[in-house]
């Protein structure tokens, strides 16, 4: 049988989950400032000819019962190519990276990237990883 002791630090760890989950939730349609970031320089390649279009949460991707997985960019190359990019400002909790990688299995004609940007102290900027 639980404790008293043990049931309030398990609400606690769980009020701790919430408050962690919900750090950058933004309005529907609304850019964090790593997608806000990531657009700029996605705009730069459009504008440079090196992309066609790009669009932000174009739309989601069932993956089970209940979980969907809201692709962050969709990239459209001159060959007409797409690409998925989901941007991550340096940290993927377990569930986020499962989601990516389920993501990529299951729509295995689009070349998947995970952005993830770095800090100044390192330049600054994204690394690209393809899943």
């Amino acid at each position: 049988m639980a404790t008293h002791e043990s049931r309030a630090k398990e609400q606690r760890a769980r009020e701790a989950t919430k408050r962690f989950q919900a750090l950058g939730r933004l309005p529907k349609g609304r850019m964090n400032k790593t997608e806000q970031a990531y657009s700029l320089q996605l705009e730069r390649r459009k504008q440079a000819g090196e992309i066609l279009e790009w669009k932000f949460h174009p739309m989601n991707v069932r993956l089970a019962d209940r979980t969907f997985y809201e692709v962050d960019f969709l990239v459209l190359h001159g060959d007409m190519r797409l690409e998925i990019h989901e941007t991550k400002g340096g940290f993927t909790t377990d569930k986020g990276q499962m989601k990516i990688k389920l993501c990529a299995e299951a729509m295995p004609y689009f070349r998947f990237f995970k952005a993830t940007k770095l800090p100044q102290s390192k330049g600054g900027g994204f690394v690209l990883e393809e899943f």
